[in-house]
C-alpha cells in the first residue's frame, strides 16, 4: 500500500475530511481525527482504534500493525507500516477507526 492508496480508502468513508495536524495529514469524521498519514515518516500512517481491536489488528498483521508509543499506543493509536498492509487489512481497519471516532464524535455532540 501507499499513501496515496491511504489518502484514497480514508477519504471513501462518508463524511471524512482531511486536514492537517503537526505538520502531517490527517483524516476526521466529525471533526475528529480517525487517521494520519506520514509518521514518523512517509513509509507509516496511523488509525486510531479501540484498545481491544487495536490488539487483533496487532497479532493478525505484526508486519503492518503495532501500537504507537506511550500513551498514545494504550489508548488505541496505531502505527501501520505501509507496504506491511494488504487492500482488505487496511480497509478494515480504516473502517474500524472511522466507526470508532465517529461514535465518540456523536456522543460528545449529544453531551454538548
Amino acid at each position: 500500500m501507499t499513501a496515496d492508496d491511504f489518502r484514497r480508502m480514508a477519504l471513501a468513508l462518508d463524511g471524512a475530511e482531511e486536514a492537517a495536524h503537526m505538520g502531517h495529514p490527517d483524516f476526521r469524521v466529525g471533526g475528529r481525527v480517525f487517521a494520519t498519514l506520514g509518521h514518523p515518516d512517509g513509509a507509516w500512517a496511523m488509525v486510531q482504534l479501540p484498545p481491544e481491536q487495536q490488539a487483533v489488528f496487532v497479532e493478525t498483521a505484526p508486519d503492518a500493525f503495532r501500537p504507537a508509543t506511550g500513551a498514545w499506543g494504550a489508548r488505541g493509536s496505531t502505527s501501520v507500516r505501509l507496504d506491511g498492509a494488504d487492500r482488505e487489512m487496511l480497509e478494515r481497519a480504516l473502517r474500524a477507526a472511522w466507526l470508532h471516532v465517529r461514535a465518540k464524535a456523536a456522543r460528545r455532540r449529544r453531551r454538548a
